[in-house]
C-alpha cells in the first residue's frame, strides 16, 4: 500500500530540515537560499508503534516490522506558483501525486534565515497565518483552473444531454465555493451527490488532508506562549485540520544519536517523547490508516490497512491467496493479548474470538487468519 504525504511550505521554513530528521538520514538539501529542493525527495519512514515492543516481551520475535509512511519532500511554493511563479508547474504536478499534505509554517524569529514570501531575496516579516493563506490560495486558484475547464465542458454537453445537467449544476456550486476562498475539502457532499464523480477524477489540490506543522527554535521546543503558534493553531482549527508543533533543527540534531542519547537529548529539554513520532503517527492517521498486528517466533509486525476494511480485504495485505481462500479470523484485542500473556492465555480466558467475512477489523487486533 502506497500512499504518501508531501511536505510543502514557502521556501526558508524548514521543511528540508524537517525531512532529514523524519527519514533519520541527510537525503536533502536545507541551505539557506530559495528553491534548494526543486526535484522532490521521498523516503519511508517507519510509524512508531510500542505495541510491537509489547508483543516481542511475549513471543520473542527474530525481528519487529513496523508499519511505514511515504514522506516527499516538495520544492518551495512562492506567491503566483499557479501562474507559473518560482517553482510553481512543478510543485503542483508532485502535490497533486501526494494523498495529504504535511504544510510546514514558520513559527520562529530568526534574522539570520530568510523569510521568503513573494519570492527573489526579500525577507517578510513572520506571519504564519498568512503564510498559510499564500499556499492555500495558490492551491485553490489552480483547482479553479482545472474545475472551470471541466464545468465549461459539462456545461455545453448538458444542452444536448439534459442527464448531465446536475453535474453542471455541481461544479457550478464548487467554483461559486472556490471563488469565496474556500477550499474544495470544506464543499458538503454526501452520498450521491453528482460532484462525487468529477472530485474522484480530478484529485483537487485543496481536497487533500492537511497537516499543519509549526516549526519553532530550539528553545521553544514545545510552542506554549508563542503566538504565532497560537495563530496558527486557531487558523488550522477553522477548516477542521489538526497542528503539530516540532523544532525542525532539534529533530534533525537528534537524528544522528543513538536511542539513549537522544533519549538523554529529550529530557535535558524536559520532554519525554519525540515530536517527529506524533508528527508520523497523525500523519498515518490522517492517511485514514490503522495497523493490525500479527505476532509469531519469526516476526511482530504491524500490517497497514484502511479503517473500514473488512477482515478479507486485511487478510489481502498480508497475501492475496489469505483474501481468495479466507475461511475465518482468529482475534484478540492488543490490550488482551498483553494482559493473558500471549494467544494461548487469551484463548484460555475467552478472549480470542473468532471473526467472519463481514468483521470490520480495528487498529491494534491481533489477527491469525484462516485460509483455504
Amino acid at each position: 500500500m502506497s500512499l504518501s504525504v508531501g511536505i510543502v511550505g514557502l521556501p526558508n521554513v524548514g521543511k528540508s530540515t524537517l525531512f532529514n530528521a523524519l527519514t533519520k538520514r541527510q537525503q536533502a538539501a536545507a541551505e539557506n537560499y530559495p528553491f534548494c529542493t526543486i526535484e522532490p525527495n521521498s523516503a519511508i519512514v517507519e510509524v512508531a508503534d510500542p505495541r510491537l515492543e509489547k508483543l516481542a516481551e511475549i513471543v520473542h520475535p527474530e525481528r519487529i516490522i513496523r508499519a511505514t509512511v511515504e514522506f516527499t519532500d516538495i520544492a518551495g511554493l512562492v506567491k503566483g506558483a499557479s501562474k507559473g511563479e518560482g517553482l510553481g508547474n512543478k510543485f503542483l504536478a508532485n502535490i497533486r501525486e501526494c494523498d495529504a499534505i504535511l504544510h510546514v509554517v514558520r513559527c520562529f524569529e530568526n534574522d539570520d534565515i530568510i523569510h521568503v514570501q513573494e519570492g527573489g531575496n526579500k525577507s517578510a516579516p513572520i506571519d504564519p497565518v498568512s503564510d498559510a493563506e499564500v499556499i492555500e490560495t495558490e492551491l485553490i486558484l489552480a483547482d479553479m483552473e482545472q474545475l472551470q475547464k471541466r464545468y465549461d465542458k459539462v456545461k455545453k454537453e448538458a444542452q444536448a444531454k439534459p442527464p448531465l445537467r446536475p453535474e453542471a449544476e455541481a461544479c457550478a456550486a464548487l467554483l461559486k465555493h472556490l471563488e469565496e476562498g474556500k477550499s474544495v475539502r470544506s464543499f458538503p457532499r454526501k452520498e450521491g451527490d453528482p460532484i462525487l464523480n468529477v472530485l474522484k477524477e480530478l484529485h483537487f489540490l485543496t481536497d487533500k488532508k492537511v497537516i499543519y506543522c509549526a516549526n519553532v527554535a530550539d528553545d521553544d521546543v514545545t510552542g506554549e506562549g508563542n503566538p504565532h503558534v497560537a495563530a496558527l493553531k486557531e487558523y488550522a482549527a477553522r477548516d477542521g485540520s489538526e497542528t503539530v508543533v516540532i523544532c525542525a533543527q532539534m529533530e534533525a540534531d537528534l537524528a544522528g544519536l543513538s536511542d539513549a542519547e537522544a533519549k538523554e537529548f529529550l529530557q535535558s529539554y524536559g520532554l519525554e517523547e519525540s515530536s517527529l513520532d506524533r508528527t508520523i503517527q497523525l500523519a498515518y492517521r490522517t492517511l485514514g490508516l490503522a495497523s493490525f498486528l500479527t505476532a509469531g517466533p519469526k516476526e511482530a509486525r504491524a500490517w497497514t490497512f484502511h479503517r473500514g476494511w473488512k477482515a478479507p480485504k486485511c487478510a489481502g495485505v498480508i497475501h492475496t491467496d489469505f483474501e481468495k481462500g479466507f475461511i475465518r479470523a482468529q482475534v484478540v484485542a492488543y490490550e488482551d493479548y498483553v494482559k493473558y500473556g500471549g494467544e494461548s492465555g487469551a484463548r484460555a480466558a475467552g478472549a480470542l474470538r473468532p471473526e467472519g467475512k463481514e468483521y470490520e477489523m480495528q487498529d491494534g487486533d491481533v489477527v491469525e487468519f484462516m485460509f483455504n
